[in-house]
């Protein structure tokens, strides 16, 4: 008998939905390092409940990830490196977001719909997060230095609270949310003062162009 939508909802235990938030959050920050620290301690078999990954060699994997890891280390550091893992963060955080939430679903032995839902959970949260950092370094022109450490530091701890202490992972990201909608209005309010006078659209005359 197929279960409803409801049944499958009710399903879902909210440390597992917490857990998602914690990892796509991480994914939004970092591309490899969370697949990578998911696979060397919390996995008793390399990436086995990692979609993909789990089909190709662990010798492999390991090697492209540390070695993305490295490159998004490095690079996160100077403002060419910024602006370049910006674009293809673009591109591959929701991936990376869908993946670690339909790992935590493995992980937790859900099937079906309860994992698309974390998949899709964690593709849009690892969006977010990312449209926030493009965002800042649009406005800001370039990421300061601290900023690109504190990233690394939150990366890291997000994937240690996703499986050892869900709760408070689920919390940090709540409050990165909170920030991702006051920055959001920022963003809009600051846009419209480029504007000069008298003009309605924020993009002629602009003072600070693109």
């Amino acid at each position: 008998m197929t279960l409803g939508y409801s049944e499958y909802l009710g399903k879902l235990n909210m440390i597992e939905v917490l857990a998602v938030l914690s990892l796509s959050a991480a994914a939004g920050m970092r591309i490899a390092l969370p697949l990578l620290l998911i696979g060397l301690l919390y996995s008793d078999r390399l990436w086995a409940n990692v979609p993909l990954l789990s089909a190709l060699p662990p010798p492999l994997v390991l090697g492209m990830l540390v070695g993305w890891s490295l490159v998004e280390l490095l690079l996160s550091k100077e403002r060419l490196g910024q602006r370049w893992l910006q674009s293809i963060g673009l591109l591959f955080s929701p991936f990376v977001g869908a993946i670690v939430g339909i790992t935590i679903a493995r992980t937790a032995q859900l099937e079906g719909w309860m994992s698309i839902i974390l998949g899709i959970l964690g593709s849009l949260v690892a969006l977010v997060i990312h449209l926030v950092q493009v965002g800042w370094f649009y406005r800001l022109k370039s990421v300061p230095l601290w900023v690109a450490f504190v990233q690394d530091f939150l990366c890291v701890a997000l994937v240690l609270l996703a499986f050892d202490a869900p709760r408070q992972g689920g919390l940090i990201v709540l409050l990165l949310l909170w920030l991702a909608i006051r920055s959001s209005t920022a963003w809009r309010r600051w846009y419209r003062q480029q504007a000069g006078k008298g003009q309605k659209n924020p993009r002629r005359h602009k003072q600070d162009p693109d």
